[in-house]
């Protein structure tokens, strides 16, 4: 039997006393009564929607890194290796994850691809979710981003829906922008929760639905302090979430990083502890404790309530802190078909009166469609006027692929290019530069590692590349190592290509996601989510 002393942090009772907590694997026993020790026992934080994929690690690299910052659980959506690999990808993760210091709990991706409108590396069907749902390593049916699908009654769609419910696994949702009747049929069908809000009044309506909102932090989608005053008017239905975090983020901090913001703002204590603790807990019936006798001893310690100097994670009774692995015990696995392309592959088509452009909003997921006169984009010579770049998407997959290309707005290079295989969702060969050649040189540099990210400048003969050698989305280093080489990418991008962006790979990664709205580029062109249908990029 082991025995801790402090303040006991207690956020079912909302209180905070004086004790010892008694435990093995579990706590037998929870005494309150006069202790010397200061310091403070917190229940551990739990993410409530993480894509591993996107830190570049590994699972039980992951979890060696968010250890750190007192999280003892994450809820992870494995449908970005999924897109890659299918069931064998989920597996991949399942079976490192057995390595992990922390609790990483996985659901069944529902959109695998998430929409018919581009190419993917697998598909998993309606019965192969029905499979993956009865796993007793499967806890939730993932985020259901074909919100068309539940509207418009797609039969596939419902049936993993209908699977999820027959065995009793929450069904995450995906619904940015949708409101009115539309949202309500999307909830009736048994979605529970969004992480897409970007506005209070969004927020105000999903929960009104009786939908959980996860406030979003992460590398690139920003929405924390448009929401956190959910945490106060509506603290039953508010849960914490980074989504997507690049590896220099997460060496900064997790979720312990939102809490503190959230306490900075003098929200009330309890209701952000909970948010990040007992509201996702109870959610996704996690086996995961929160200081309450009988469950498992899941704990952290700090130097104050507040999370500051934590010094110790138990998990299952266990101290974790410093429980590193340093190995994956499982194939690496991976899907690239890809040949290296050329200038002439990637031209514009012929020009013509207006240009369909798509702008972005940094710190924000959601693009905008912009019909803008060709004068007002390109120069005499063709080439793109200040503030306008190139966007090329070709799919990952098939040696016979052909590019496919845009403008993007707002991105802001000066020069070069950057490229990657982390675009979401199905990781297809993803570039935005100024010019062809530093396009082509950046997405064949990626082309002759299988996957990674890269940035160039041909005119200063510099290439950068962060190979990805896991379904190019992960790499088998550890945090340290990664986050060195992305922050040298970033940098580059940043210092030497122009970009004005916070984190313009993550931003890239997005451009090709065509189930948030309004304007995406895909690896069969141009998609339109408002009117779900393809558009040309020039039109008269």
């Amino acid at each position: 039997m082991n025995i801790i002393k402090g303040n006991i942090v207690d956020v079912v009772s909302r209180e905070i006393f004086k004790g010892e907590i008694h435990f093995t694997d579990k706590i037998e026993k929870i005494i309150r009564k006069e202790v010397d020790e200061e310091e403070y026992i917190l229940p551990g934080f739990v993410n409530s929607h993480v894509h591993i994929e996107s830190s570049m690690l590994s699972p039980s690299a992951f979890s060696n890194e968010a250890v750190k910052h007192g999280t003892i659980a994450v809820v992870s959506d494995p449908h970005e290796i999924a897109n890659v690999l299918g069931v064998e990808g989920i597996d991949f993760m399942i079976e490192d994850a057995k390595n992990a210091c922390i609790k990483i709990f996985f659901g069944a991706p529902s959109c695998v691809p998430a929409t018919s409108f581009e190419g993917n590396g697998k598909t998993i069907n309606s019965n192969e979710v029905s499979q993956l749902l009865q796993r007793n390593d499967i806890y939730y049916l993932s985020e259901m981003m074909n919100y068309p699908g539940v509207i418009f009654d797609d039969a596939e769609v419902h049936a993993k829906l209908h699977f999820a419910k027959k065995y009793n696994k929450p069904i995450d949702g995906h619904a940015p922008g949708i409101t009115g009747n539309d949202l309500k049929k999307y909830v009736q069908a048994g979605i529970s929760t969004d992480h897409e809000c970007s506005t209070l009044e969004e927020a105000l309506e999903k929960i009104s639905y009786e939908m959980k909102i996860q406030i979003r932090e992460g590398s690139a989608a920003k929405n924390f302090e448009s929401l956190y005053p959910l945490i106060n008017s509506h603290p039953d239905f508010v849960m914490l979430c980074t989504d997507d975090t690049h590896p220099n983020d997460l060496l900064n901090g997790h979720i312990n990083i939102l809490l503190q913001r959230a306490w900075n703002y003098d929200l009330d204590y309890f209701n952000s502890l909970r948010s990040a603790t007992l509201i996702p807990i109870e959610h996704y019936h996690l086996p995961v404790g929160y200081l309450q006798e009988k469950q498992p001893a899941d704990f952290i310690i700090c130097k104050d309530k507040f999370a500051n100097g934590i010094s110790s994670v138990y998990i299952n009774g266990v101290d974790k802190i410093f429980s590193y692995s340093v190995t994956l015990n499982t194939k690496l696995l991976n899907h690239f078909s890809v040949k290296p392309i050329g200038v002439n592959d990637i031209s514009f088509p012929s020009p013509a009166s207006f240009v369909n452009v798509i702008r972005i909003k940094d710190g924000e997921l959601i693009t905008f469609r912009e019909k803008m006169k060709f004068t007002d984009v390109f120069n005499t010579n063709l080439t793109l006027k200040k503030g306008f770049d190139k966007i090329v998407v070709i799919n990952r997959y098939s040696e016979n692929s052909k590019p496919f290309v845009g403008v993007v707005k707002d991105f802001n290079l000066t020069s070069g290019a950057i490229a990657g295989t982390i675009a979401h969702d199905s990781h297809n060969l993803i570039a935005v530069g100024k010019d062809d050649e530093n396009i082509v040189t950046a997405m064949n540099l990626i082309s002759e590692y299988k996957g990674g990210i890269s940035a160039c400048n041909v005119h200063i003969h510099r290439k950068l590349i962060l190979p990805l050698e896991i379904a190019g989305l992960m790499s088998s280093k550890n945090a340290e190592w990664i986050s060195k080489k992305y922050n040298e990418l970033n940098n580059f991008a940043k210092g030497v290509l122009g970009t004005n962006l916070h984190a313009p790979f993550m931003t890239m990664s997005f451009l090709s996601l065509l189930v948030i709205p309004e304007l995406k580029l895909g690896d069969k062109g141009l998609f339109d989510i408002r009117s779900l249908s393809f558009v040309d990029l020039f039109e008269n």
